[in-house]
This record gives structure tokens, sequence and C-alpha cells, in this order.
């Protein structure tokens, strides 16, 4: 049966660009489009603004953009944005939506594990990362690099975008089915409550050295988002061990990579979804890149036994991790239709059957 709502595909993808729905002022790069969603590329100029801020029902970005700017910063070349400023990038993607296709977006996984915060906005947004239905007009970008100063240039890629029809979201009685079936997580008894599915961390590490995990340096050197394997771990990160101990205590306004106990799956005909912050669960905040794409530890697309790797920063407080505590959840989402290609079956896939893994920058 044909489903009536769902996430599109990368088939689909392409038609938006030969309909006209989804437009660039470039030719597409030839891996922009993924399984499940599209890569966005920054444009040719990054705006550096007082505050961040929200368009608003009776404003367009650009208005806005016009009272706050403080400066324009050329990026065809590349540049240095800085860590705590505020920068808007239109970005090289346009849309002109039919009524029923909205469109949600994240960081990319590489951009969350640099600590990278990043946003879309669009004209007369009342809320971030969510584009409504028949939305016509230009998208932007807001970056702020939180722990490293990077380097960018147009053509950049640091945020994606899934587009949708109607309510795909899995209900938790379709989860629990859909897990007895395919196993979501490598958990024996599944905490499936708020919609998702729970997610805990790993923190008796691996290795003989009980490795779990990384904290971010702080005035470190520039890191270039479109090189990979260039810069040398132990310059940009403090690695972190469990001495036995199984547990972190999170310090305020530091940054961490941590990664997941249980091995995620997203079965080809699924897409799934971090919720960023619960609650719930504590005072911080889990997975700024929230895209999990169909076949993301998928056994016969090579990821069979892939955890989910979590950029993890506290709030107002410090925070005590345990092992095995929750820390966050999936939400599980229709494909309208099986993508042509899976996450990691020859599409580069960088994080496929993955454990605890820094991003695609920094050398092995």
């Amino acid at each position: 049966m044909e489903r009536t709502a769902g996430i599109l595909a990368d088939r689909a993808i392409k038609a938006l660009f030969a309909e006209g729905q989804l437009k660039s002022e470039a030719p597409l790069d030839g891996d922009q489009i993924q399984p499940a969603s599209l890569d966005l590329r920054l444009g040719s100029k990054a705006l550096r603004v007082r505050a961040s801020f929200m368009p608003g029902r009776s404003s367009t970005v650009a208005s806005k953009l016009d009272r706050l700017t403080l400066h324009e910063i050329d990026l065809e070349h590349g540049a240095v944005l800085e860590t705590g400023c505020v920068y808007i990038v239109p970005l090289m993607e346009s849309l002109d939506l039919p009524a029923e296709l909205s469109a949600s977006t994240n960081p990319k996984s590489s951009t969350g594990r640099l600590d990278i915060f990043t946003r879309v906005m669009v004209d007369h947004a009342q809320e971030f990362d969510k584009i409504p239905a028949g939305y016509s007009g230009p998208l932007y970008l807001e970056i702020s690099p939180r722990t490293f100063p990077v380097i960018v240039r147009r053509g950049s890629r640091l945020s994606q975008i899934r587009f949708r029809v109607g309510n795909a979201l899995l209900s938790e009685a379709d989860l629990l089915e859909l897990h007895a079936a395919e196993t979501l997580v490598a958990s024996e008894t599944p905490n499936v409550s708020g919609g998702g599915i729970a997610l805990s961390i790993d923190l008796k590490g691996t290795g003989p050295e009980g490795l779990i995990g990384y904290r971010g340096k702080h005035h470190t050197s520039v890191i270039d988002v479109d090189r990979k394997a260039q810069h040398e771990v132990l310059d940009f990160w403090e690695p972190i061990y469990s001495r036995g101990r199984n547990e972190l205590i999170l310090d305020p306004d530091e940054f961490y990579i941590l990664v997941s106990r249980e091995a995620v799956h997203v079965p080809p005909a699924y897409a799934a979804e971090m919720t960023p912050y619960d609650p719930l669960v504590g005072e911080f905040r889990v997975h700024y890149a929230g895209f999990f794409d169909p076949g993301f530890g998928h056994a016969a697309a090579g990821g069979s036994g892939s955890r989910a790797v979590l950029e993890v920063r506290s709030h107002e407080v410090p925070f005590i991790l345990e092992h095995g505590q929750i820390v966050g959840r999936l939400v599980y989402e229709h494909m309208l239709e099986r993508p042509q290609g899976l996450y990691g079956t020859g599409l580069g896939s960088n994080y496929q059957a993955q454990g605890l893994k820094l991003s695609k920058h920094f050398k092995l």
C-alpha cells in the first residue's frame, strides 16, 4: 500500500529540483542529496549580528538584518567565524513548497561534533528549524561556534533539511511493534515513552584505559569544516577515562563527546531523530545533530553495532551522569518510499558502524 504521509526519500528530493520547488544558485554537489535529507550550502557572505533573533510573523529575515548587522564577511575564499559570536548566512538553496509539503532542519553530524550551534530561519518564522507547508522564499542559517573557531566558505555544508507530507511519526505502540520486529535499540527491555525510545549513556568506557569520551579544549587553533583528517586530536580534545567509577560530572559551559550504551538501528523504510533536550532526564542538552538516516546501523548496509555519538552540554549547574542513565529519546517516522541509497551503502557515510568517534576533521 502506498503511503500518504511520510519523509521524502532521495528520489523525491531530486524531483523537487526538477519541479522548481527546491532551487539553488549553483548546481548540486554530487553527494548533496542523502537518503532522507538534503545538505544545505552556505552562500557567499556571512553577516555578524548583535544577537540571535526570530523574524516573527510580521517580518522577513532581511528586514531584521538591516537593523542588527554589525558587519559583512566575504566567504568566497573562506573566513574565520569566532567563538561566542552570532552570524547569519543566506543559504544557496531556497524553497517554493507546495501546500502539502513542510520541512525541518538540523545540524549535520560533523557540525554538532564540533559544537557549532546552527539553526535555520525562514521569513515570518516563529520557530527555528521548522519550515511551514507551502513556504516560498529564502533560507538563512544562524551559526554560533561554541568551543572552536572555524573556517567556512561558500558551499560549506553545516545543516541539512528533511521534507515531509503529513504526520509520519510512529506512535508508542507502533514503536514497540517495530522494535520487536527490527530491534531499534540493543536493549532487551526498551523504554518507550514520550513518543520515543530511550537511549542511555555508556560510561564504562572502551579499551584498556576505559576511554569514555572527550572534553573540548578552549583557546585552540581554527578548524576548517571542509577538511577531513587534518587536525591532531589532543590539540583540541582532552580524553576522559572512567577509572572504574562509571560516572561523569558535567561542568557547566563545557562540551563533551560521549556515546550511547545501545547500538541504534534505523530500518530502510524509516527515518529517526533524537530529541535534543528533555528536561525530564536532567539539565543538559544531548545531540545537537538529530537526524538518523534510513540504513543507519542496518546490518545489510554495513552498520551492525552503530552507536549514537552524543554531543553533551550541561546547563546552569553541574550534573552527574551515571552509566546506563537515560540521556535522550529517538523518535521514528515513516518514509514515503524506501530510499534508492541507504546510509553507509556506497555513500561515503562517515559514521556508519561507529562507536565513540570524533568528527571527520580529526586524524585517527
